[in-house]
């Protein structure tokens, strides 16, 4: 897997699609305490190729920009990644997905995330 930096992301999103890689398999992150991960999977139906990179962010400050224009289900797995592990996503959705009454401080996905801790219910 190929690391890029995070100011290239919609270039080279751009790029993979125009190579034939159609479909966004999947976005996630990987917290490793003094850093978070972001790892992309796409993929070629034509070929059955995978195309996988990733964006190292630090861990006081995690953004990236969405690139819901390139590849339109990013929508959901950016999604995913801000409420679960904080990572802020610039021009985002920014609706909650999964964590609707979350009123919690720390993302429940990071190493740092005080297990056991009781947190209120948000008000809706």
């Amino acid at each position: 897997m190929r690391e890029i930096q995070k100011e290239h992301l919609a270039q080279e999103c751009g790029n993979i699609k125009a190579k034939g890689f159609d479909y966004l398999k999947k976005i996630t992150a990987v917290d490793y305490a003094t850093y978070l991960e972001v790892v992309y999977i796409t993929y070629n139906t034509e070929t059955k190729a995978q195309e996988l990179f990733s964006i190292k962010l630090p861990i006081d400050n995690p953004e990236i920009t969405t690139i819901t224009h390139i590849y339109p289900a990013a929508d959901w797995y950016e999604r995913e990644m801000s409420e679960m592990f904080g990572i802020k996503i610039i021009g985002g959705n920014g609706e909650r997905l999964l964590l609707e009454e979350w009123n919690g401080t720390d993302p429940p996905l990071r190493k740092s995330f005080a297990w056991g801790k009781e947190y209120k219910r948000r008000e809706i």
